[in-house]
């Protein structure tokens, strides 16, 4: 199961961590942000594909990483192919400010279509799997903890 939050910081000086995932005795695979490599973004797609559920945080900074946005576009393959269930958290940001990417999102974007502009459909997918995740029933944090 690949998750990753963006945040980079607790908003509290007493939490230490963004997620906490208690998974019991189900095989679980942990997706840290700070391990990009090649290496492990094949690792990552391949653990996207083999997992029966997709938790997906997605935060204030989420689309500025174009790893997470990778992941986001394997996630949404996987569903196609009807391998995974996905459940979207929408943490400390509200589901139609992705879907629609809308502030920080539309900031990012406006980024990669600067940087991708020779390969801007990358650029789309990246925005259309956006859409298409945020369409699905989640949890949101701001209605409630």
């Amino acid at each position: 199961m690949a998750s990753s939050s963006s945040s980079s910081s607790s908003s509290s000086s007493q939490e230490k961590y963004d997620v906490f995932l208690s998974s019991g005795h189900v095989n679980t695979y942990k997706d840290d942000e700070n391990l990009e490599s090649s290496h492990r973004f094949s690792e990552i797609m391949e653990a996207i594909r083999e997992s029966k559920i997709c938790i997906k945080v997605f935060s204030k900074d989420f689309a500025s990483s174009t790893w997470c946005l990778d992941e986001v576009v394997r996630i949404i393959e996987c569903k196609r192919d009807g391998n995974d269930v996905i459940i979207p958290i929408f943490y400390g940001i509200e589901p139609s400010t992705v879907r629609k990417q809308e502030q920080s999102y539309a900031e990012a974007f406006a980024r990669h279509e600067q940087r991708f502009k020779d390969s801007i459909y990358k650029v789309h997918r990246w925005s259309n799997s956006l859409k298409e995740v945020a369409g699905i029933r989640g949890y949101n944090s701001k209605k409630g903890r």
